[in-house]
């Protein structure tokens, strides 16, 4: 039985987070755990409150994990200081955690911050270098990088600053291109540049995509895919659930999770 960890908050209303990581897991036949670093309220409108938890806190749940289960790979999310960045970092360092996915959350889909500012400095002198895959979106690799992303050229430009940090992989997601009718995710390994291109479909509920897409990443990847294979895979699964809509709520919906596996089923 494969094993992943999600170390990330919850969102109240389902659609991100905790729920969306440990909702794919699931759908992806891997068995989820989770380490929680805040509790928000929230829901399809957007994020009311979040209550951290203490790094302590996070590093209990953490070596809970480590001292019994262990995990075929890691994914963080909403990390929200810099302290929870370090204890995170460090029980990664503790346990030899090796297939690390860092989606780094920063802004909720209705513009509330998840990520202190000041914590942007020790999430890239700690975790990145712990990463084996990087998932931000183009605002997110714009802060991280202070590159603006307007083309092509800027997202590779961007990739390999990310990849100068010590992450083995980056993945810049194209869900913020401006003016395409496809999302083109770039890969970059240090070697090469890889896209995964999908049709861009219309839609306010795209709500947990981030969170969806690195979770199903790091599901295939402690199935023992290579990054190429988790991403290009995670890339279907998050256009499923995209298309075949759940309308839910008034504002951002959330992506339906188990749209992928019942066009699979469908296909047998």
């Amino acid at each position: 039985m494969k094993k992943a960890i999600t170390i990330a908050g919850s969102d109240s209303g389902g659609g991100a987070g905790i729920q969306a990581d440990l909702k794919t897991f699931q759908e992806l036949e891997v068995f989820g755990m989770s380490a929680l670093t805040a509790v928000t309220a929230q829901n399809t409108l957007g994020v009311q409150a979040v209550y951290p938890m203490t790094a302590e806190a996070v590093s209990k749940q953490i070596q809970s994990i480590g001292e019994d289960m262990g995990t075929d790979a890691v994914k963080t999310g909403m990390l929200f200081n810099a302290e929870i960045i370090q204890a995170v970092s460090e029980q990664i360092v503790e346990y030899n955690w090796q297939n690390v996915v860092v989606d780094p959350v920063m802004i909720a889909k209705g513009g509330a911050s998840l990520l202190q500012l000041e914590a942007i400095t020790s999430l890239k002198k700690y975790l990145l270098p712990l990463a084996m895959v990087i998932t931000p979106n183009i605002p997110e690799a714009e802060v991280l990088t202070g590159i603006s992303i307007r083309t092509d050229e800027d997202k590779e430009e961007a990739a390999k600053y990310l990849y100068n940090l010590g992450v083995k992989h980056v993945v810049i997601k194209g869900g913020h291109d401006e003016g395409r009718d496809v999302s083109v995710d770039l890969l970059y390994d240090g070697n090469e540049f890889k896209t995964f291109t999908s049709k861009r479909i219309p839609t306010k509920n795209t709500h947990g995509t981030g969170c969806t897409f690195s979770a199903a990443v790091t599901a295939e990847l402690a199935k023992g895919l290579s990054v190429n294979e988790a991403v290009s895979k995670a890339k279907h699964f998050i256009q499923a659930a995209i298309e075949d809509q759940l309308l839910i709520g008034q504002g951002h919906g959330p992506t339906n999770h188990w749209a992928y596996r019942k066009r699979m089923v469908a296909m047998r």
